[in-house]
């Protein structure tokens, strides 16, 4: 008997617990599962357990699926756990499913969660690409950031530089968002056409004239290709005519090629300078060889004296000469300055 009742108790006691284990699950669960009974979107307490276990917020993943079932999108309890633990936002996804659907944008549970793990390191989200999917977006080129340009600076062949400032208007292509290129591309796309458009122009006034041409030929290059981002259009707010880039390059080209002939004419001067003094010190070299050979003519005189080749009437004569050839060129030079000085008073 006495090991009867210890059994009954025992078994008392094990059902007593089991019932208060299952009094506390009903306890933790009971109004999320009622709420999501009452909703049309069923939760089993096996699902409520294991998001427990999983340590998911149980109110969070019941309520986010409320909120998408009673917006006719199918979505599991499970689904909304995975994306939860693959630290991605349940609720912003609902929420841009919910405003895909309703815009006519069809957008999967998948790839709502692919675009939200992808955006989670930025300042964008999943639902800020529904939106602008729906409603586009302008993007200003350039985007006039602080310390950057606040205008896209081009030369037309002709020399003149023009300056222009685009407006793209884009929406988010929800397929390539994933993986896509982001808004700088675009920018960076849209301004190099830009650049090309108008290197392109024979005149900068062909481009002021039809400055919708610029905005054929950038849409005509496909530049949203691999992006996350479809070009609606691309307008073109201004252009302003800049400096004249062609003859300020040709008055520094003339620049520098007056200094290249100042140098070279530097270097012929100092050739001159050189060769003139090189003249010089020639010229003083011949005087030195005549005065050397003038003292040569006394010593010569002497040895033909001593040889007998030279008598006294002949030395005679040579003296007699060379005082009748001093005293003509004497009065030769008198003569021509009396000349110049009469020459002078009759003027």
């Amino acid at each position: 008997m006495l090991l009867a009742d210890s059994i009954s108790s025992a078994l008392f006691v094990v059902a007593l617990v089991v019932i208060l284990v299952v009094v506390v699950i009903l306890w933790n669960f009971f109004s999320a599962w009622l709420r999501a009974m009452f909703s049309n979107a069923p939760v089993s307490f096996k699902t409520l357990i294991a998001l427990k276990l999983r340590k998911v917020p149980v109110a969070l993943v019941v309520d986010q699926r409320i909120t998408a079932v009673k917006a006719g999108i199918p979505v599991e309890a499970d689904d909304l756990s995975t994306h939860y633990l693959a630290n991605g936002d349940i609720g912003m996804v609902t929420a841009a499913l919910i405003a895909a659907q309703k815009a006519g944008i069809p957008l999967t549970f998948d790839e709502g969660c692919a675009i939200d793990l992808a955006t989670r390191q930025t300042d964008k989200n999943v639902l800020e690409a529904v939106m602008t999917s729906v409603n586009p977006r302008v993007i200003d080129c350039p985007e006039g950031k602080a310390g950057g340009r606040a205008t896209i600076d081009a030369v037309a062949k002709d020399g003149i530089q023009l300056r222009a400032r685009a407006r793209v208007t884009v929406r988010t292509n929800l397929k390539g968002f994933v993986g896509g290129a982001t808004e700088e591309t675009i920018v960076a796309r849209v301004g190099e056409g830009i650049v090309t458009t108008i290197g392109s122009a024979e005149t900068y006034k062909k481009v002021l004239e039809n400055p919708d041409e610029i905005s054929k030929v950038v849409m005509a290059k496909g530049l949203d290709s691999g992006t996350a981002f479809e070009i609606l259009s691309v307008d073109v707010a201004d252009v302003d005519v800049g400096e004249n880039i062609g003859a300020k390059l040709q008055a520094e080209q003339a620049e520098s090629n007056k200094l290249v002939a100042q140098a070279q004419a530097e270097v012929r001067r100092a050739a001159a300078v050189a060769t003139e003094q090189e003249m010089k010190a020639r010229v003083h070299e011949m005087r030195a060889r005549v005065v050397e050979a003038e003292a040569q003519v006394p010593l010569a005189m002497a040895d033909a004296f001593r040889a007998g080749n030279l008598g006294v009437m002949d030395y005679l004569r040579m003296k007699n000469l060379q005082a009748d050839t001093g005293m003509r060129t004497s009065i030769g030079g008198a003569g021509g300055e009396s000349e110049g000085g009469a020459g002078g008073k009759k003027k």
